[in-house]
């Protein structure tokens, strides 16, 4: 008996601790700010949202210095220097790209000027090499797989999946904290984006696969409107994957009851238990569109 209550007193502290740990992240509150100026969230010790109209982006402050992650583009680097500097005025160390669409990271110039050092996968240089723009600085240092970024005391690892949104998007993780920044690939609470252009359908679902695994409790996501909460919990991977499973397992339903006009698919595949998510009616017939071509083309 006394083992039993031992063993329960045990489990009611580890639930006690997560409540705790998860209740440092304001999960539940709103990004904030007009929907299309700009807002930044404190998440936790030294940890920050920057927003810009619909993308987001984390940022570190250390004593030794500042990580950005994706500088967005001039307009909105301009006001995240801004922001940070009501912060700190350390200097800004390191960029960290998340892959290589330009949307995300056309702003890094500015920070290239003041010194910082930037990071990229191995095929972001490549793309950004093919395609180059003096908004966009090649990073100085690439890698394959994994990379540490660590500064004063803090460290973020940086982890490749494979391809999913293109082949050079990066996941950063916060071991200490438990967070995860993702880009693209979770977008809590609304549907796939538009037509999902350079997103390889069954590779996504890989890349959730493999990121529920990752030992993390909260998610931030780089796209959101200012009502949407700053930082989520981890489960909203799941969500975003089981989305995926059942648009494609709907698609392919329809496509092996004969329906193989994707003008006609459009009007039948209906995903209801989706309906409150953002764009639902707008988007989805595109996504629709998009898995049609992934089991008619193989694309």
């Amino acid at each position: 008996m006394k083992r039993l209550l031992l063993q329960w007193l045990i489990l009611a502290s580890m639930a006690l601790s997560a409540t705790a740990m998860s209740a440092n992240f304001p999960v539940k509150e709103a990004m904030g700010g007009e929907a299309f100026g700009h807002s930044v969230k404190k998440v936790g010790d030294g940890l920050y949202v920057f927003r810009w109209w619909v993308y987001r982006n984390l940022f570190i402050v250390t004593e030794e210095g500042v990580i950005v992650t994706d500088p967005m583009n001039p307009k909105a680097a301009a006001l995240l220097r801004q922001e940070i500097r009501k912060i700190t005025d350390k200097p800004i160390k390191f960029v960290i790209y998340s892959h290589n669409h330009h949307d995300h990271i056309s702003g890094g110039s500015l920070f290239k000027d003041e010194g910082a050092t930037f990071i990229g996968h191995a095929n972001v240089a490549k793309e950004l090499g093919d395609h180059p723009s003096a908004q966009t600085p090649l990073p100085d240092i690439t890698f394959e797989d994994n990379y540490l970024v660590q500064l004063g005391g803090r460290t973020l690892e940086l982890i490749h999946l494979g391809p999913n949104h293109g082949n050079s998007l990066v996941v950063m993780r916060l071991p200490k904290e438990k967070i995860l920044f993702v880009v693209d690939i979770v977008t809590p609470r609304r549907v796939a984006f538009r037509n999902m252009p350079d997103f390889w359908p069954d590779e996504w679902v890989r890349s959730l696969k493999e990121i529920e695994k990752l030992d993390v409790d909260c998610v931030i996501t780089a796209h959101g409107p200012a009502n949407q909460p700053a930082i989520d919990p981890a489960t909203v991977v799941v969500e975003q994957r089981l989305y995926l499973e059942d648009l494609m397992a709907a698609v392919k339903q329809a496509m092996d009851s004969g329906i193989h006009n994707p003008d006609e698919l459009k009007t039948v595949v209906k995903l209801p238990k989706y309906e409150h998510w953002r764009s639902y009616n707008e988007w989805l017939p595109m996504n629709i569109e998009r898995i049609w071509a992934y089991y008619h083309m193989g694309w």
